[in-house]
C-alpha cells in the first residue's frame, strides 16, 4: 500500500500468480523462502523488518532513541537526524510508540532549526501521524488524531479533519471540543466556536470548585484551619472572576464555617447567600458566556429553598442557640426579607 503497488505488479516482478500474491495477504499460504529477498527489495525494506523480527521497542528504548535523535539534529543537522529517524522506523515498522514520537519530535525540530526545505519533510511526517492514528494503542491513537486533525485544519483539508473528530469520543484523551471549536474557527464559524468553548469553560469551573472543595475538606481533617479558609477565598474568587452565579460565591464559606462549628458567621454568611437564591443569574450578558444556551427555570425554586433553610434555621433544637441575641437578630432579619 505504501508503494502503491498493485497484487499484479508484486507478482510480475517476482515472476509468481497474483493468486499466490491474495493467499500470501490473507495468510493461507506464505512465500518460498527463496523469494524473502527479492520481496525485501522491492518494498525496500530488508529481511529482519519483513520477518517483523524486531517488531517493539520498550517505553526506554524509545526515550533514550529520542534523545539522540536530538542530539544529532542540534549538532549535525535535521537531514541526518530525520534519516536517522526514518532508518529506524523501517527496522521496527510495527512500533506505534516510536513512530508516534518521532513525528512530534520531527515536527518540533522542522520548526526550532527554521530547516528551509520544510515541504519536503512535512509530508512524510504527516504520514507517520497517520500511521499513528491508526495504532491498537488507545492512548498513542487519540494522541496522533489529535495532532493530525490540527494539521489537517492547518492545510485547509477540513472534511477529513470532520470526518476524524466524529470518530472520538467525548471521554477520549484527545480534547474532542477544542478541536471541534479550533475546526469551526478555521471555517469561519465563530457563533458555534464560542459556544462550544464558553461550555468547555463553564463545565472547568464546576470542576475547579469541586476541586477546591475536596482541598478544603482535607485541610480542615489536617486541621490546616488557615489553609481551609484561604481555599475558601480562593473559590469565592473564582466565582466572581468566571461570572458565576452569586450564590455561588458564598458555597464555601458557608461549608466551612459549618464544618468549623462557627454557627454565627454561618448563620451571618446565610443572609447574602439565601438573597441571591431569588436573583436570577443572566449569564448571557458576561462576555465569558454570550452565545450559551439557556432554560427557563422555575422562578419559585430560590423562594422555596429560602423558606426550607429559614424553617430550619427556627426548628434549631440547641437551646444555646435559641437564647443567643445576634442568632435571634438573625433569624429576624432573615424572616423580614422573606
Amino acid at each position: 500500500m505504501e508503494k502503491g503497488l498493485t497484487q499484479e505488479q508484486v507478482a510480475n516482478y517476482l515472476g509468481v500468480s497474483v493468486p499466490a500474491i491474495s493467499k500470501w495477504e490473507n495468510a493461507t499460504n506464505y512465500p518460498d523462502i527463496m523469494l524473502l529477498p527479492a520481496i525485501a527489495r522491492l518494498l525496500g525494506t530488508d529481511l529482519n523488518t519483513l520477518l517483523s523480527f524486531k517488531d517493539n521497542l520498550t517505553k526506554n528504548e524509545v526515550a533514550l532513541f529520542m534523545n539522540e535523535v536530538a542530539e544529532i539534529i542540534e549538532k549535525d543537522g535535521f537531514e541526518v537526524g530525520y534519516q536517522l529517524a526514518m532508518d529506524k522506523i523501517k527496522e521496527y515498522p510495527n512500533c506505534d510508540l516510536l513512530i508516534s514520537n518521532i513525528a512530534m519530535l520531527l515536527d518540533g525540530a522542522l520548526i526550532l532549526t527554521g530547516e528551509k526545505t520544510i515541504d519536503k519533510y512535512q509530508e512524510e511526517i504527516e504520514q507517520l501521524h497517520r500511521r499513528a492514528a491508526n495504532s491498537s494503542d488507545i492512548n498513542i491513537r487519540e494522541q496522533s488524531q489529535g495532532i493530525l486533525i490540527s494539521k489537517l485544519i492547518e492545510n485547509g483539508k477540513f472534511d477529513e479533519a470532520q470526518d476524524i473528530i466524529n470518530t472520538l469520543t467525548d471521554k477520549s484523551w484527545t480534547d474532542k471540543k477544542r478541536l471541534q471549536a479550533e475546526l469551526n474557527i478555521a471555517k469561519g464559524e465563530f457563533y458555534e466556536a464560542a459556544q462550544i468553548t464558553e461550555e468547555k469553560l463553564l463545565s472547568a469551573t464546576s470542576e475547579i470548585h469541586s476541586c477546591l472543595m475536596c482541598l478544603m475538606e482535607i485541610a480542615l481533617k489536617e486541621n490546616r484551619l488557615s489553609d481551609a479558609e484561604y481555599i475558601a477565598n480562593v473559590d469565592k474568587n473564582a466565582a466572581q472572576i468566571f461570572d458565576l452565579w452569586e450564590y455561588n460565591s458564598y458555597v464555601a464559606h458557608s461549608q466551612l464555617y459549618d464544618a468549623t462549628k462557627e454557627r454565627i458567621k454561618a448563620i451571618k454568611i446565610l443572609i447574602p447567600m439565601l438573597k441571591s437564591l431569588t436573583k436570577k443569574w443572566e449569564i448571557n450578558k458576561s462576555p465569558l458566556y454570550r452565545h450559551i444556551k439557556t432554560k427557563e427555570v422555575d422562578k419559585t425554586f430560590g423562594r422555596k429553598l429560602q423558606k426550607s433553610i429559614i424553617q430550619s434555621l427556627n426548628n434549631d433544637e440547641k437551646e444555646s442557640l435559641k437564647k443567643n441575641i445576634e442568632f435571634k437578630q438573625i433569624i429576624q432579619q432573615l424572616n423580614d426579607d422573606l
